[in-house]
């Protein structure tokens, strides 16, 4: 009912920049949780960024201060700037949405198919 499409994953030195998107499509009548979450080789999936309700954001400590999550909602959009990157956040990036399809109803949770994001030394 629901697809979450990712875009701008890559491969890029360490101390670059990448900006991912991802953008969701289907019966939406609202989603009040939208983010990122990130999976390295042998590791757990892991929380990276995600704006609630529109207005909080929650980041993970490890990208603080180097990581921007932003959001249109008017596009079901949301963006994750990421700067000052290390070998260490090399990772496939997922997008996760809580989607409510219709008021008054319990949102249910998306994922998106991942990007590669992979930082060379």
């Amino acid at each position: 009912q629901v697809q979450l499409v990712e875009s701008g994953g890559g491969l890029v030195q360490a101390g670059g920049s990448l900006r991912l998107s991802c953008a969701a499509s289907g019966t939406i009548f609202s989603i009040p949780v939208m983010g990122w979450y990130r999976q390295a080789p042998g590791k757990q999936r892991e929380l990276v960024a995600t704006f609630t309700s529109n207005t909080v954001t929650n980041y993970a400590d490890s990208v603080k201060g180097r990581f921007t999550i932003s959001r249109d909602s008017s596009k079901n959009t949301v963006y994750l700037q990421m700067n000052s990157l290390k070998p260490e956040d090399t990772a496939v990036y997922y997008c996760n949405a809580d989607v409510q399809h219709a008021r008054y109803t319990t949102p249910r949770g998306y994922w998106g198919q991942g990007t590669q994001v992979t930082v060379s030394s």
